[in-house]
């Protein structure tokens, strides 16, 4: 029993690229490694699509929209109290139906 046992867990010298794997990641990119983009089935792919285009139509029409219908009906319901306040008036909407035609007709022509 010559050998010690520190001897026994001496590794071989190598060359520096082989010490460089086994100290830390491989240097060289293997085929295995792929990137996240090419785990995407077509369904998702289809499905984020989908999603992108009802946040244009959302942020694009739809918002618009509700912001000059809601933004007139309260403008309208303001000025009417204002004028209730200020002077000895009663502002009456003789129609509901036809105000409220009339308000998204008026948010619309501009869009």
């Amino acid at each position: 029993m010559s050998l010690s046992n520190s001897a026994s867990f001496i590794q071989p010298n190598g060359s520096s690229s082989d010490a460089d794997e086994i100290d830390s990641l491989p240097s060289e990119s293997t085929d295995s490694t792929t990137s996240d983009d090419e785990y995407v089935s077509d369904a998702e792919r289809e499905w984020r699509e989908s999603l992108q285009q009802l946040e244009l139509l959302l942020t694009m029409i739809l918002v618009p929209f509700a912001g000059k219908y809601f933004g007139r009906k309260c403008a309208y319901w303001g000025w009417a109290k204002f004028m209730e306040w200020k002077y000895p008036v009663e502002v009456v909407v003789s129609s509901p139906k036809m105000f409220k035609a009339a308000g998204a007709v008026e948010a619309a022509a501009s869009l």
